[in-house]
């Protein structure tokens, strides 16, 4: 599933993978260069590369069978994890979905990837319909990015989704 290119396309965050760009309406990852996502994913080796790509393709149950099959020989794998999370998130267990991540914050407080949980677990609350939440989560993210120095690639990916999940509430008042 590519995205329509238009002259605002290029203001869209990053998403972290090659020809991958977050939506800031829906704040969800779209392909945007099909091209250079499946150069990207020839060169790749890791699995979860593959799992994120069949999520963006819609699909979720593809995705799951290769997540069972990558998370049994790498359980620990923190990518492995949150794409576990956005499974559930992408077939609408929203709760389930949101459990995980919380729990893989407590796991990983204080360090620098606690603001790529907050950012995922804000996603998935902004999906579910929960703006109140997923505004909470992006701050959070945010101020940790700022706090770490992260790559301003990834500061601007939080401010938009917070400016987003901001004006959802706003609309909602």
């Amino acid at each position: 599933m590519t995205a329509t290119c238009n002259e605002s396309i290029s203001d869209w965050p990053t998403a972290g993978f090659p020809g991958v760009r977050m939506n800031p309406d829906t704040l969800l990852p779209v392909v945007v260069d099909e091209d250079v996502l499946e150069a990207a994913l020839a060169d790749s080796v890791d699995p979860a590369d593959r799992i994120m790509a069949l999520l963006l393709e819609g699909q979720a149950k593809e995705a799951a069978e290769l997540l069972a099959e990558a998370r049994y020989k790498d359980p620990e794998s923190f990518r492995l994890r949150i794409f576990e999370a956005e499974v559930h998130r992408a077939t609408n267990r929203f709760d389930r979905a949101t459990q995980l991540l919380r729990h893989l914050i407590s796991e990983v407080q204080g360090t620098q990837r606690e603001a790529i949980v907050h950012q995922y677990l804000g996603r998935a609350y902004f999906v579910s319909g929960n703006a109140g939440a997923a505004a909470e989560s992006f701050t959070k993210a945010l101020d940790l990015r700022v706090a770490f120095a992260a790559d301003a690639s990834l500061i601007y990916s939080s401010a938009v989704a917070l400016q987003r999940a901001r004006n959802v509430l706003e609309l909602a008042s």
